[in-house]
């Protein structure tokens, strides 16, 4: 075997393991102890084994769900970042700017750069160049208006914070 680490967005709810088997109309093994306290799993990525769920369900033991997952409030940076190739928009909780989140970009492989641009005026517009994966941020300008601030850069202390949210 293998070692692996995981990220995945999931749903859930507190369901012991009788609750569970109840669930899925499944009869409780006699070797299992019904009241094990856990989880109902829904995966967002899985295709549905239950109508009543659009993800892949399944029950985790409270132990093992404690120790693998984390709510999407109160997340650190490197969660936050699994979060942004996700597709979900991020925030930190302790920002001052109201509605300010940031967004991943996966870039762009083939582009032609138009003409007259400070694109095509600082490197050309000669076809097949890239643009690099990166993070933007939705923010304020000076003027107060919305405004998107390209290739945003985590502080220190934006890196070392735990009160990143989904958004």
């Amino acid at each position: 075997m293998q070692l692996y680490i995981g990220t995945k967005m999931i749903n859930s709810k507190p369901m012991t393991r009788l609750e569970y088997n109840q669930f899925r109309g499944w009869e409780l093994p006699s070797d299992e102890c019904g009241s094990d306290d856990g989880y109902l799993v829904e995966y967002l990525d899985g295709k549905p084994n239950t109508k009543r769920y659009k993800g892949y369900v399944s029950w985790s033991p409270k132990e093992q769900f404690d120790g693998a997952y984390r709510k999407t409030t109160g997340m650190n940076f490197g969660l936050a970042l699994e979060a942004l190739k996700g597709g979900f928009k991020v925030a930190r909780a302790g920002w001052n700017g109201i509605g300010m989140f940031c967004i991943y970009v996966p870039g762009t492989k083939d582009i032609t750069f138009s003409e007259g641009t400070p694109y095509a005026d600082a490197v050309g517009s000669a076809p097949n160049q890239e643009i690099l994966p990166h993070i933007d941020m939705y923010t304020v300008n000076s003027d107060g208006r919305r405004a998107i601030l390209p290739g945003w850069l985590a502080s220190q202390s934006d890196m070392l914070s735990d009160d990143w949210v989904i958004v």
